[in-house]
This record gives C-alpha cells, structure tokens and sequence, in this order.
C-alpha cells in the first residue's frame, strides 16, 4: 500500500524491515514457535470465541484518506494514504492509527462488502498515536470486542489482520513488550513487538488468544526483539492506551490532559548519544537555530544519553509554551540553547472543524 513504502522511506534503517542473511535463524525459530503456538490456539478458539471468525473480518474495515498537499506530513507520509481501521462501537466509529488521517481533508471507509462510505475525522491522539473516524452511514457490522492488552507476554499467540479480508490474516507472535521512542518525540510505554513482519501494518488489527482487540498496527521494524540481533517484525499500540480517554476523544476530539510540549527535533540514537538528524519546518527548534547534526547533550540539568530519556526530561519541564534549555555539541563546541516549546497540534495542518479540539 502507498502509506506503507512513504513510511518504509522515512524510517531509519534500524526500523525497517529487512532482514539479514545471519539473522535468518532467529526469524525462523520464530516461525516454528508461532506456528506450535497458533495450533494449540486454534483448538480452543471454539470455546474462547465471542464473535464468529466471519464477524470479526467483517468489522476490519479498509481506509482511505486524502491529504493537501501542502500538509506538514504530506512529504514523509504521502497526500493519499491507505490502511486499515476496526469498528468498535455500534454507531459507526472505527479506531486506526493516527498517522493514516492525519491532516486529512476527506477519509472514506471500505466494508468488507466492498462498499465505499465517507467518514468524518473524530481525533486524532499524537500521545498514543490512535485515530479515530466515523462513518457517514450505517454498517451494518458487529463491532470487535476489546480485549484487555496487559495479559500479552512475549512468546503469546497473536492475529494478524488486515483490510484485505481472508488473505489478509496472519499468524505471529508476541517477541517482546517494552517503551518505543519514535524519532518524531513519541514516546510509547508498553508497546507490542510481534514477528514475523506483517506488510500492511497501518491500522492492521491485533488479536489475541480470545479473539479480541489487543492493539492497532503502527510500524514495520527491524529490531522486534528485545536483544542485540536482527528479528523484523510490527510494533503495535496497545489497546488499553485508549480505554481511559476513548470518551473524551469521541465528545471533544482529544484527550483531558495537558499538551506535552513540542519543539520540532527529529532524532535518532548513535553511540549512547541523541543525535538531531533534521529539523520540522517552521517549528520552534528552526527558529533557535538547532542544527542537524547537533548532539544533545542535556535538558536543562538533565544529561541525556537516549531518546527517551530526552523526551521525558523535555516533558518534565511542563506543558506545552514551556521553555526547553538544551545543551548542545555542535561540532567541537558546546552551547546552551533554549528553545520555546509549542503545541504540535498549532504546527500541524488540520482541517477547520478540528481545530478547536486541540487547542490549547
């Protein structure tokens, strides 16, 4: 899909999903434990089962959405975006990640019928990077069931499934649970790394051992694994990150809480330092003149060796507006620079009617 090789551009190489030749032992002992796993699964599956097998690949749902082309994602992400999203309540609203709806000025949704609907854009959550849109006409569908996404430890049985409908169906399983940082300052507790790689990640749905929801496809990477070797495979949000502010996000379009604050740094990890690898247009890191190629050194007082530490000692500042003093190896020089954070939704591009529910 179009979403899927803009994003495979755009990630850094340790993050996609290629795999080496050496590597290929690790994938394959994966392979056989999913597929032992899968079995004994399918044996009880009759008993554990809520919806039918036909229910729940009715209610994966395929998504279309359509992007100016002036948006500040439109270069990373692409202005026609394709995915997959899951009806989750009874009057038409479907959960997806993010990034597909993003900026968006018209989305519309696929049955498994094959019929074409359009759907208004109800939130977008940069926290958790969930999406959520509703359709324009009735369903008909079932929605799935959201199942409970502590309960999944590596080594568990998973689903797979896509927009695309039987074929679409993969077995995995789960390799590992642990923070994601994404370079764009995302930081995502408890994430779901599964293998093997699953090609049409985007709002793919994940299911767990009693067919229910467990997580929204996000990624393609290739260090799945919690170790030091190769293991390409899907990062997925898990779905109890959206249990506590699902209301708020269906009555206001966002989530109760205050806005993190935001300076516009992409950055990426290299030898136990925070390298700034580009910088956001028009964001507040361009206008004090932080630099590519610049190290990060401390946050305030805070010395930061990775990116999570350097996004959270960035958002223990305060919210959003909130001054960001960073230290900075430039070259042989050392300098302080501040930068003054914003909201990132003010950065963003987003449709007229969306606009007040993320400000301030």
């Amino acid at each position: 899909m179009f979403i899927n090789k803009q994003l495979l551009a755009s990630t850094p190489s340790k993050h996609r999903g290629y795999v080496d030749v050496s590597d290929m032992k690790h994938l394959w002992r994966y392979l056989a434990w999913t597929v032992i796993g899968l079995l004994i699964t399918l044996c009880l599956q009759p008993v554990m089962a809520q919806q039918s097998p036909g229910d729940i690949l009715k209610a994966v749902i395929g998504l279309q959405a359509t992007i100016r082309d002036d948006a500040r994602t439109a270069a990373s992400l692409g202005t026609e975006r394709q995915g997959s999203g899951v009806l989750i309540d009874d009057d038409g609203l479907i959960l997806t990640i993010g990034y597909l709806i993003l900026e968006a000025t018209s989305v519309t949704v696929t049955t498994h019928e094959g019929l074409n609907i359009n759907a208004a854009i109800v939130a977008y959550d940069h926290k958790t990077g969930f999406g959520l849109v509703r359709a324009d006409e009735p369903l008909g569908i079932e929605p799935i069931e959201l199942g409970d996404s502590s309960t999944l430890q590596a080594g568990d049985p998973v689903f797979v499934i896509g927009s695309d409908g039987t074929d679409s169906i993969g077995p995995a399983r789960v390799v590992s649970r642990r923070t994601f940082p994404g370079y764009w300052e995302y930081l995502l507790e408890n994430a779901i790394f599964t293998s093997p790689p699953y090609r049409s990640f985007s709002g793919s749905v994940l299911l767990g051992s009693e067919s229910k929801l467990v997580g929204i496809g996000s990624l393609i990477v290739q260090d799945a694994a919690a170790g030091h070797y190769t293991l390409p495979g899907n990062m997925f949000v898990p779905i109890n990150a959206l249990k506590s502010i699902l209301e708020a996000l269906i009555t206001t379009g966002r989530d109760p809480n205050p806005r993190r604050p935001w300076i516009g740094v992409y950055t990426e990890e290299y030898r136990g330092h925070v390298l700034v690898s580009r910088i956001a247009a028009d964001s507040p890191a361009m206008d004090a003149n932080i630099k590519p190629n610049d190290i990060i050194l401390k946050v305030a007082e805070t010395a930061v060796s990775d990116m999570v530490g350097f996004f959270r000692a960035m958002w223990a500042l305060g919210h959003a507006g909130v001054e960001v003093p960073l230290v900075v190896l430039r070259g042989s020089e050392i300098i302080t620079i501040t930068v003054l954070s914003t909201n990132r939704y003010k950065w963003l591009k987003l449709a007229p009617q969306r606009l007040t529910a993320f400000f301030p």
